[in-house]
């Protein structure tokens, strides 16, 4: 693909005006996939995506677009597809991310929104010929790389037997506790870089090809333990209970699930996110080139230790964290006080 090639497509498919002149296509930073965006100079503000077919579900794509739409979720419009190419021509909703626009005097009036849109997502048909189940086995294979790129890949620490065997009990017990929550649907990255904070109530959603059936917390922790912003835990447990009080007054939760339940839920919903994160932010170092998400891993690491230490389930991964590789950490370039990671 050159971009005279996409370029060509664009000038083909185009529903509105060219704004000044030529057609032009500026590039944008992307997500942590293989999708490579571009601004159009046109009216509507339009986008276009290079998403390769051999790297990415464009199918999948569309279709989670197209069920988001129905449900009245502001995701971007679709114009124009080439799935054999991976073009895709969108709305372009803006550049007002939500981690932009958070601080102590927005933060309130943004989540609430969010929450709000995250209900509405809740609430949606889980159709499962458009959203994939989130089963156990897609659970493990996250949490494994965990150990695969962060422990020894990117630490250097070689796993004992012993200890993958305590790492596969822990990852037992929390896909248990995901298993066992109502099953919603789950855009699986709803978190300040992927949220848009648009006029009124309305919230822009992208980053979306990932959807799956799943536990009715993941998200609510994506959102309030996000990686790349922190908020003080009286504050994001305050949030915690008006979701679930939301939840239930929707009908999304059974009357005999308590809010302490629900909480412990979310908290474990949380380690299982943050420990595939570790893994995941190591890997696109390690193996993409992508150095700026080390810059995130000591706020990931503060959110699965606090969470860790916390419960009696897995206190004892913890203590093995803190004794084996946390040594480990301030050789690491990367590297600030876990303890301290995400205050200003």
């Amino acid at each position: 693909m050159t971009g005279e090639d996409l370029k060509t497509w664009v000038g083909r498919y185009l529903p509105g005006q060219i704004t000044g002149g030529d057609l032009r296509l500026k590039a944008v930073s992307g997500d942590a996939g293989f999708r490579q965006y571009y601004r159009v100079n046109s009216e509507p503000p339009l986008m276009v995506a290079h998403a390769p077919p051999e790297h990415e579900n464009n199918e999948g794509f569309v279709a989670i677009s197209l069920a988001l739409a129905e449900a009245g979720i502001h995701s971007p419009r679709i114009y124009a597809v080439d799935y054999h190419a991976g073009f895709i021509l969108q709305e372009d909703l803006g550049d007002r991310l939500y981690q932009g626009q958070l601080n102590e005097q927005s933060a309130g009036g943004l989540y609430q929104k969010a929450e709000n849109i995250l209900l509405k997502i809740q609430q949606m048909r889980a159709d499962e010929t458009v959203f994939p189940s989130y089963n156990a086995l897609r659970l493990r294979e996250e949490m494994l790389l965990f150990p695969q790129w962060f422990v020894e890949r990117l630490l250097g620490y070689q796993l004992a037997d012993n200890e993958m065997e305590m790492l596969d009990r822990l990852f037992s017990q929390l896909i248990a506790r995901a298993l066992e929550q109502p099953r919603v649907v789950v855009h699986r990255d709803f978190h300040s870089r992927n949220l848009l904070d648009l006029p009124g109530e309305d919230v822009g959603v992208i980053d979306f090809q990932d959807a799956v059936i799943g536990p009715c917390t993941y998200d609510l922790v994506s959102l309030l333990r996000d990686c790349y912003v922190r908020w003080p835990d009286p504050l994001v447990r305050e949030r915690v209970g008006a979701f679930y009080r939301q939840s239930l007054a929707a009908g999304l939760l059974q009357k005999g699930i308590d809010e302490q339940r629900y909480r412990h839920w979310f908290d474990l919903m949380g380690l299982q996110r943050h420990i595939k994160v570790l893994g995941i932010f190591a890997r696109l170092y390690l193996r993409d080139g992508k150095s700026g998400y080390l810059n995130d891993l000591p706020l990931v690491l503060r959110y699965t230790l606090e969470v860790a230490r916390s419960h009696n389930e897995t206190v004892g991964f913890y203590d093995w964290f803190e004794s084996v590789l946390e040594p480990l950490l301030p050789e690491q370039s990367w590297y600030r006080d876990w303890r301290q990671a995400g205050q200003s």
